[in-house]
């Protein structure tokens, strides 16, 4: 996996991996979530990852437009 830059400083994220139609995103509490191109959808997950890579507004993207729309959770 990719660190998270996390550019802001208070972001839940620690790192994330990505392939072409994916996004698992690793958070502080262990949990990994995927999302992909069925759920939240290739549009969202396109956008995710490259919030990604610029390494801001991610936690912030989730919290507020995916929420529990993922498509896998494992810890």
């Amino acid at each position: 996996m990719e660190r998270y830059q996390n550019r802001g400083g208070n972001s839940g994220i620690v790192a994330f991996i990505t392939s072409e139609d994916s996004i698992t995103v690793k958070f502080k509490d262990g949990w990994h979530y995927i999302y992909n191109s069925i759920r939240p959808g290739l549009a969202d997950v396109d956008r995710m990852k490259a919030m990604a890579k610029a390494g801001s507004g991610l936690h912030g993207f989730i919290n507020r437009k995916i929420r529990n729309n993922y498509f896998h959770k494992f810890h």
